[in-house]
């Protein structure tokens, strides 16, 4: 009997990966789970002869080029840039060749008024601008604090915090390739010449830029404190939370993305230890409920997903907001808070689905789940629950 075949559609440099460590492990999960895994990018497609030249990890060393059929399901990790090197994934993926376990979504920009249009999910989103100097300057004197962001991008690169002080106006950047930036800027015209200056530098391509309400979120002194939400479908089609961390910003730092020196805890010890128990326990189910809505809405405007990453403030009166959402997200901070079995959770549910989408196809049907059924997430926040009540038991546990 053929194995199945999944495909993880990237971007290649040579035989060079970004994900090279995340794509081994899948690869290592699928071995597992009875399927073969193989990495390509849009170039190493052949249309004519139904065929893929993949690569697949090397026993010795780096990766191998190995020719494959038609993969049954495609698993799309590709991180796309206005950038030339990019120029030929949108039109590729545009040509729907596979069948993908996700599809095509937008930018960060887009998404955001996707979600404002819908009544329930607006009460947690942060307004939002597209960047110019006369919305920053707007939005600084209506919030005190903002953030600058790209519509592309991930790990937190690119992002400024601008803080309104008594001396003066904070800058707080992060760059591309995750260095900091801190500038205390006299006047609000510095401060503009000075934001122009990195949007032009910071920019990849024709990307643009948005400000975003700043939120209260240092929850530690000095530091500011989010959750990342992971929610995927299981082998059944059906959307799970698989779990949520808090991230821990460095000091001084304009976001808590792990790749740029943030740390990471448990989500209902750190709630707990913040808010006590009944707070706590009413943030993480309000974190629930913000997240099957969302799904729910991002699944009706752009088709079947397989997953987000879901950041979510947390402000200091403890109050639910959505950061972002990110449709290929990481999963490393359940291995950094040691969740190790929600790690390899987190690591399956991906292949788990895709095996789902081969199986479904390969008899001719398509089960209702794949438009969007969503748990109720009382599962999700019932474990979160159990964990607040086992750390007021035994604070060490």
């Amino acid at each position: 009997m053929t194995k199945p075949l999944i495909g993880i559609l990237t971007y290649r440099n040579g035989t060079r990966f970004a994900e090279a460590a995340y794509f081994r492990a899948l690869i290592r999960h699928g071995r597992r789970l009875g399927a073969d895994v193989f990495l390509f990018s849009p170039r190493d497609v052949n249309t004519a002869r139904q065929e893929v030249n993949g690569f697949v990890p090397d026993v010795r060393k780096g990766w191998k080029e190995k020719r494959f059929r038609w993969p049954d399901v495609v698993i799309d990790r590709y991180r796309w840039y206005p950038l030339a090197k990019h120029d030929d994934y949108l039109p590729f993926r545009r040509r729907e060749l596979f069948r993908y376990a996700s599809s095509r979504f937008a930018n960060k920009w887009r998404v955001y008024h996707v979600l404002a249009a819908d009544e329930t999910a607006r009460r947690w989103l942060p307004e939002a601008r597209i960047y110019s100097r006369r919305n920053v300057a707007y939005m600084l004197k209506a919030y005190g604090n903002v953030y600058i962001k790209p519509t592309h991008g991930s790990g937190g690169r690119s992002i400024v915090k601008l803080e309104r002080r008594k001396n003066g106006y904070a800058f707080l950047g992060r760059t591309r390739l995750q260095g900091k930036r801190v500038l205390i800027l006299p006047t609000l015209p510095a401060l503009l010449r000075r934001l122009d200056r990195w949007v032009e530098r910071e920019k990849q391509g024709n990307e643009a830029f948005f400000v975003q309400q700043g939120l209260h979120l240092e929850l530690l002194p000095g530091r500011h404190v989010d959750m990342r939400l992971l929610i995927q479908k299981d082998g059944e089609g059906i959307w799970r939370v698989t779990g949520m961390g808090a991230r821990i910003g460095d000091v001084k730092s304009s976001t808590t993305n792990l790749h740029g020196g943030g740390s990471a805890v448990s989500a209902a010890g750190f709630l707990l230890e913040r808010f006590g128990e009944e707070k706590a326990e009413m943030i993480v189910r309000e974190c629930m409920r913000l997240a099957r809505r969302i799904v729910d809405v991002l699944e009706h405007h752009y088709g079947p997903m397989m997953e987000f990453g879901i950041d979510i403030g947390v402000d200091v009166a403890g109050n639910v907001w959505l950061i972002e959402v990110n449709p290929k997200p990481g999963r490393e901070i359940f291995r950094k808070i040691g969740q190790m079995e929600r790690y390899r959770l987190a690591m399956q549910r991906p292949l788990e689905y895709a095996l789902y989408l081969a199986r479904t196809e390969e008899h001719g049907t398509d089960h209702p789940a794949v438009q969007g059924e969503v748990d109720d997430g009382e599962d999700a926040a019932e474990r979160m629950a159990a964990e607040l009540e086992k750390l007021m038991q035994d604070p060490t546990a």
